[in-house]
């Protein structure tokens, strides 16, 4: 007997048998979701795993219990799932969008996203989130029948949650709501702030973590300050992590109650019923305007106090340097690239985009070792 593993979900939830498809015909599944089967391919993908070596805010090798990019995929799945079960939406959509999201993130975090993007300035620019989707629909190689994993419409939708209007007119039906200014699925709309609850608060425990700011720095930020005194007056006998992370656990959960109760009224008022109905209207997924202001408070705290300190400039700089310099001496020197990312031709825009797709699948260390053997007089 064949079990409807949707039949829960509210009527403008995406459906994997409502979807646009494949764009590879396949059979469908026997014992899972056609969202379950995209999320167990992002897992078993290579992307997937070199998540575990690139940087979130501090590089792999500055200590072992600071977020990576897996760690933080993981932990805005978890945060998209409540969210989605809450909101009687997709959970598996969204899982799979949660761990797809960072799979085009370059080594060093943003650092290294912006030193790859103004190296491919004069070859149609560096984009981390069309560089998932690249990743997703060309880059892994699995499959005998076609390139990348295959994914669903909607997951692929997920993942590109930014595009520039220029490359959206070169992707076909997936790069067509940024032309038509339309929304994508309520699950794409929470995964994105699923994501941003998640760094902004694991931030907050990793930038404490390594010293770089403080508890009395984060007492001036509003939302901090409020949950920190409800914790100093429960448990007055804790401090240190203890406190900490009881402080950041009650942050996390007033961000996800606020977006659930404010996204649930905007569905109501919206009288949504169907998922043309949410393409078509506003976005619906959100904060509390006085929320969104706490958050935004928060996220330009931690751009002047942790993105900026001057020990994260000094690895970023570096980061910066790293990348430049194997982007320059590739495209002068191509026959230092493996064969696969070596081109016959002398198609500049090719062979630019076959670098960038070589630099951003690497990891931190792998970066580095790269750049060791290629610029120190003593590797080999």
């Amino acid at each position: 007997m064949t079990i409807n593993l949707e039949a829960h979900l509210a009527s403008y939830a995406s459906r994997s048998t409502q979807s646009l498809g494949r764009r590879f015909s396949e059979e469908a599944p026997a014992t899972r979701s056609e969202f379950q089967r995209d999320r167990d391919r992002i897992i078993h993908s290579a992307a997937f795993r070199r998540l575990e070596y690139k940087t979130q805010v501090f590089v792999n090798h500055e200590g072992d219990l600071f977020r990576t990019r897996l760690t933080h995929s993981i932990e805005v799945a978890q945060i998209a799932r409540s969210l989605a079960r809450n909101l009687q939406l997709n959970e598996d959509l969204v899982e799979a969008i949660s761990l797809a999201h960072d799979l085009g993130h370059t080594p060093f975090g943003h650092a290294g996203q912006d030193a790859l993007n103004a190296c491919m300035k004069d070859y149609d620019g560096f984009e981390h989130n069309l560089q998932s989707l690249r990743v997703v629909d060309t880059l892994e190689q699995r499959y005998g029948a076609f390139d990348g994993l295959n994914l669903m419409f909607e997951t692929r939708e997920g993942v590109l949650k930014h595009c520039s209007l220029a490359h959206a007119k070169d992707l076909g039906a997936i790069g067509q709501r940024f032309i038509d200014r339309k929304q994508p699925s309520l699950e794409a709309q929470l995964t994105n702030l699923a994501d941003e609850i998640a760094y902004n608060n694991h931030d907050i425990d990793d930038g404490l973590r390594s010293g770089l700011i403080t508890t009395e720095q984060l007492e001036e930020v509003a939302l901090y300050a409020r949950y920190s005194a409800e914790v100093k007056k429960q448990f007055p006998h804790i401090g240190g992590r203890r406190a900490i992370n009881e402080t950041v656990r009650r942050m996390i959960n007033a961000l996800v109650v606020d977006l659930i109760d404010t996204s649930k009224e905007n569905i109501a008022t919206a009288a949504v019923s169907t998922i043309d109905d949410v393409r078509n209207a506003a976005p619906l997924i959100a904060f509390s305007e006085s929320m969104k202001l706490e958050a935004q408070e928060l996220k330009r705290f931690l751009r002047a106090n942790l993105y900026h300190h001057y020990l994260v400039n000094r690895m970023t700089s570096k980061a910066r340097r790293i990348v430049t310099d194997l982007f320059g001496i590739f495209m002068s020197e191509p026959q230092l690239l493996p064969n696969d990312y070596q081109l016959a031709s002398d198609d500049k825009n090719a062979q630019a985009r076959k670098v960038a797709d070589y630099i951003a699948g690497m990891t931190d260390r792998y970066a580095m070792r790269e750049y060791r053997k290629l610029f120190a007089v003593d590797e080999i």
